[in-house]
């Protein structure tokens, strides 16, 4: 039987498990099992029929989950690590199945949703929208005003995906989260703003945060050394 600790780890929107084949490289080095699997939908073999929710990405967990546990490929309990979009499903799949983890680590985890008072720009705006030119404005006003793009970069089922994915906000479920947990979060990080790792420490009891100097958003590629070596003093506790 393999006793070695296993860590599925889940990469954020429209990301891929190539872009955190570094990190499972250096922690499979020191004897730990690493599942990092393509999240439906931002592939051509991944790609989805229908808009999905967070309930169907946290169906779809559970199910990844119960067949690698069906070919011995992982046993419970083991570790949940979410980054960004893929914070979410684990947020919601630790407090549903506290029993299935040792612990979670959210990475710059999304969740949180914030309310934004309607930019007085935005009537200007619809007012130009028969220009030729109102497409590219309304990618300045996104990118530069709100700082959002995502939504931007995705049509069809795609798109219909991410509203319905983060229009629930997580924040009641922080103080649902029993289980031991890693906050990681960049000083630099500008999508998750660190106000999000700091509200999170504070609602989940059994929590800890530690901030990363001179990181934005995606550590994994940044500095994936430092994000590696802290996942696995982690999960040596």
């Amino acid at each position: 039987m393999d006793n070695r600790q296993s860590v599925i780890i889940l990469h954020g929107w429209q990301s891929s498990k190539e872009n955190w084949s570094r990190v499972k490289e250096i922690i499979e080095k020191e004897e730990v099992k690493v599942f990092v699997p393509d999240l439906p939908g931002f592939k051509e073999e991944t790609k989805l029929e229908k808009a999905w929710n967070l309930e169907n990405y946290l169906n779809w967990l559970e199910n990844f989950i119960e067949t690698k546990k069906n070919s011995g490929e992982i046993t419970e309990p083991f570790f949940l690590l979410g980054h960004s979009f893929g914070g979410r499903i684990s947020i919601k799949f630790s407090v549903k199945n506290p029993q299935k983890l040792k612990g979670l680590i959210l990475v710059s985890s999304a969740g949180i949703r914030h309310k934004k008072k309607p930019s007085k720009l935005i009537p200007y705006l619809k007012k130009l929208s028969f220009f030729p030119f109102f497409p590219f404005l309304r990618k300045i006003y996104y990118k530069f005003i709100i700082r959002k793009t995502d939504y931007l970069r995705v049509e069809g089922v795609l798109k219909e995906t991410f509203k319905k994915t983060i229009e629930e906000d997580l924040t009641p479920f922080l103080s649902k989260i029993k289980v031991k947990t890693l906050i990681l979060w960049g000083d630099r990080d500008k999508i998750t703003l660190p106000a999000d790792a700091y509200l999170m420490k504070e609602k989940i009891e059994n929590s800890k945060l530690e901030i990363m100097e001179g990181i934005n958003h995606t550590p994994y590629l940044e500095n994936p050394e430092l994000l590696s070596r802290k996942i696995l003093e982690f999960i040596s506790l």
